[in-house]
């Protein structure tokens, strides 16, 4: 109960603050849409590099090929699921995208690995695992959240085609910082390395002042993103979109997490990787979906009570997913 609420109360209290700063007038509402746009074009990006870079080289990343495989078809294939439902069921075309991400976009990067360390420890190899499944997972998250973003909503009444999506995927702020990480990875495995086997050369021991910055701007990204939340969060969204928030909170925080660690379990992942699919699938929906719904011209005011409201929700339902994995001797 004291680590779920300790990786989920921390979320739920900077929202407050960003909600707080508002209200009292400390800070205007159009700095908070400044601060969308400056996670989303700079502080996002470079975390999500960030964590790409300190996966420690490719071939960790392959010896754990199954769980990886199994997460990637999981994600996708709840993604196709959640598509055509919402698409049917939801009228708004703004509303449908932020939907769909709800159903299958986690908030692994923020909550995740850090859920990860709280039941494992900080060096076990959970959280190696957990930090492998963040460079797949992520950029899946990415690219999949983009398509559901675009496919219903025309932007200037032009044409939705297949080279206008794949132009926002492959211009996406995201998507470049976890590409510049895999990149950063693919070139390390070709820089030699002394007899002790450390690397001649590296951002983190040759340019400290560099990966420092890397890494300050890193830290802040959630911070930052969890603020610009708060400040644009409205209490009188709840009644006009109450319906939409509870099938979204649902389907986040209970029917992804049941339906994905079952199958995990009965597939054999009951060992080291559990507690990173635990993290994966059960945490609450992105932060980084509200400012790239707001940037895509969705409804981002819909996508931010889904991650206020799916954080508040995970704290409770996580508590549940972790407890009866211990009963069963899983964790």
């Amino acid at each position: 109960m004291f680590f779920t609420f300790n990786a989920i109360l921390p979320v739920i209290l900077t929202i407050l603050v960003g909600y707080i700063l508002k209200t009292t007038k400390l800070l205007q509402e159009q700095f908070f849409q400044q601060l969308n746009k400056l996670c989303f074009r700079c502080c996002l990006p470079v975390l999500l590099f960030y964590n790409v870079y300190n996966v420690n080289n490719l071939n960790q990343i392959i010896s754990y090929y199954k769980v990886c495989i199994f997460v990637v078809i999981a994600i996708i294939i709840f993604y196709i699921i959640a598509f055509f439902f919402f698409m049917i069921a939801i009228k708004d075309t703004k509303q449908k995208g932020v939907m769909i991400q709800c159903a299958f976009r986690s908030n692994y990067a923020i909550i995740g690995i850090s859920l990860a360390i709280s039941m494992t420890g900080e060096n076990s190899i959970q959280v190696v695992i957990a930090s492998i499944l963040s460079s797949i997972s992520i950029p899946l998250f990415n690219v999949l959240a983009i398509i559901s973003l675009s496919v219903f909503v025309n932007e200037n009444n032009q044409k939705i085609s297949i080279v206008s999506i794949l132009k926002k995927i492959i211009t996406n702020p995201l998507i470049l910082g976890v590409a510049s990480g895999f990149i950063s990875l693919i070139i390390r495995q070709y820089i030699p390395r002394t007899p002790e086997g450390n690397l001649i050369f590296s951002i983190k021991n040759n340019l400290p002042f560099l990966y420092r910055t890397i890494q300050m701007l890193a830290t802040c990204a959630s911070t930052i993103a969890l603020i610009a939340l708060g400040g644009n969060f409205t209490f009188k969204a709840i009644s006009k979109l109450k319906n939409k928030i509870i099938v979204g909170v649902l389907t986040r925080t209970i029917i992804c997490p049941v339906i994905c660690l079952t199958i995990a379990y009965l597939l054999g992942f009951k060992g080291p990787e559990f507690p990173a699919l635990i993290a994966l699938f059960g945490s609450p929906v992105a932060v980084s979906s509200v400012p790239m719904t707001k940037e895509m011209g969705n409804d981002d005011e819909l996508a931010g009570q889904l991650v206020v409201w799916t954080s508040i929700a995970s704290a409770f339902t996580l508590f549940f997913i972790i407890y009866t994995s211990r009963q069963f001797g899983i964790l």
